[in-house]
């Protein structure tokens, strides 16, 4: 990372950060929150995700108060808004597991105890429209989404606190039609996806981008290792959903159900050479130095370096 932009951080000099905050989980909290093939600890969680709980508190506060001012400013009633909280990086990186693990940690602390959590998922397109568009090998892609329902989702949540997102399944690979999540004024916000510090609207005329997913964040979060690392994550959460969820007739792979573990990994292997690496080195990587955090994860998943933007 640029020096000039991002101070670097050791893990032992970022956990000095947590000062006095408290840990709130226990192992077996811990457990449900862990993804597939995603060996966080509670040291982890100490070093690591309790001092970014006190950041984000500091900003919260300083938020509300920048807020207050506004409104004093221009005359009109005070109104609370959600503190919106990014988390962006590849697939297979542990993005879903530290988005949970923020979710559980922020909503007990006592000044913001509402905190939703919204994957961008819910914006792909249907199936049927990627289908139709030849979309479907660039699924996790900018165009892949339909990126103005996103930005008005966002945009009627930090103006509104309300705001309803489309449920996507991982089983049924596909968005499920009538089905929604509700936001109703949260107190944090978080909002997790591939490409969400990417993503913009572009006008059709011109191309210039009007506006981003990132215009509606308070602080991002990118979560970074290594493209080779990542890649056999990938392989191996692969093969354990081969072995698990794949197994369900009802499930989108479950014509892998009888593969081998070589036939499963040459898959898993082909789909992430083909278009999870496309995707980060074109879309996710290059937007890395936007986030206000960026966790960097060594071989084994643990947490070994971060950067924070110089304020």
């Amino acid at each position: 990372m640029d020096a000039a932009t991002h101070s670097e951080f050791s893990r032992k000099s970022w956990s000095r950060l947590r000062s006095a905050v408290p840990m709130t989980l226990d192992e077996e909290e811990l457990e449900q929150l862990r993804g597939a093939n995603e060996p966080i600890s509670l040291g982890e969680v100490e070093d690591i995700y309790l001092p970014l709980t006190r950041l984000i508190n500091l900003h919260i506060a300083a938020a509300r108060g920048l807020a207050r001012v506004t409104d004093d400013f221009v005359g009109r009633p005070a109104a609370g808004r959600p503190y919106v909280v990014a988390v962006a990086g590849s697939v297979a990186v542990g993005k879903s597991t530290t988005a949970r693990v923020l979710r559980a940690l922020l909503s007990r602390w006592p000044d913001h105890p509402k905190v939703d959590l919204i994957t961008t998922d819910g914006f792909l397109y249907p199936t049927a429209t990627l289908q139709k568009r030849g979309l479907m090998r660039r699924k996790g892609f900018p165009e892949s989404y339909d990126v103005r329902r996103m930005m008005d989702f966002l945009a009627e949540v930090k103006s509104t606190g309300r705001g309803l997102s489309p449920v996507y399944s991982h089983h049924a690979y596909d968005i499920l039609p009538g089905e929604y999540h509700e936001v109703d004024r949260p107190d944090i916000l978080i909002f997790e996806g591939l490409n969400v510090l990417q993503i913009g609207v572009t006008s059709e005329a011109s191309r210039p981008t009007l506006f981003t997913a990132s215009d509606f964040f308070d602080l991002s979060i990118y979560i970074d290792a290594e493209p080779a690392h990542i890649a056999h994550w990938y392989e191996e959460r692969f093969l354990h959903h081969q072995q698990t969820a794949f197994q369900d007739p009802g499930s989108y792979f479950h014509h892998l159900a009888t593969a081998t573990p070589e036939e499963s990994r040459a898959f898993a292997r082909e789909l992430w050479l083909q278009i999870n690496q496309v995707n980060l080195f074109e879309n996710i990587l290059p937007s890395r130095p936007r986030a206000d955090v960026i966790i960097h994860k060594s071989a084994d998943h643990a947490v070994d370096k971060l950067w924070l933007r110089r304020l």
